[in-house]
Parts: structure tokens; sequence; C-alpha cells
């Protein structure tokens, strides 16, 4: 699914329950902050392999799934009320970062 489809469903469903009126800039930057942070949860304590080990658990690698999905949920809404074509603004940096840091000539 691209950026402007989950776009359109997600304020489909947000508008469907009036909840555009706290959907702010402000508001939704905040949002997905906290979802990050709730994200975040699932790896304090644990390195990297245990982290591994630990998301080949189905349950636990949904719940991981569902903060992830919360962050973009409010990051494409976030887009969406302050105009910005995210399809445009990945690519646009997918090129920037091509450019910043270009292949070695050598392999590594």
């Amino acid at each position: 699914m691209e950026f402007g489809e989950l776009e359109r469903r997600l304020v489909e469903f947000r508008d469907a329950r009036n909840w555009k009126r706290y959907h702010t800039p402000k508001n939704l930057a905040i949002s997905a902050v906290v979802e990050l942070g709730e994200l975040l949860e699932h790896f304090q304590w644990e390195n990297d392999r245990e982290i591994l080990e630990a998301v080949k658990d189905p349950e636990r690698r949904e719940a991981i799934g569902d903060e992830i999905a919360d962050v973009i949920i409010y990051l494409v809404l976030l887009a969406h009320e302050m105009g910005i074509d995210l399809d445009k603004a990945v690519e646009r940096k997918i090129v920037k970062n091509e450019l910043k840091y270009p292949l070695p000539e050598r392999p590594l």
C-alpha cells in the first residue's frame, strides 16, 4: 500500500469518529513520540540477540508490530495535516541520502 492510500484510509477513519479537532501538528508529533516510547519499552533491558530471539514469539512480534504501526499512523496523519506528500518526501530523501552517502569506491 502506498502512503497516499494509507493516508486516505486513516483520515476517513479519523473523520468518521470526529477526531480531527485533536489532530493538530503538535498533538500528532507528541503522539508519535509517545508511541515510539512504547515501542522502546519492548527493547528495554535486552540486548540485540535477546530481542531477535524474543521476536520469534508471535505474540511479542505482533505487539512490536502494533507499536510500529502506531508510530507510522501518527506520522502519516501529521504529514496529512501539514500537506506533505509522503511518497514524494521519502523518495526525495532517498535521493538526498544517496548523494550524501555514496557507495564506497571499493567494497568494505
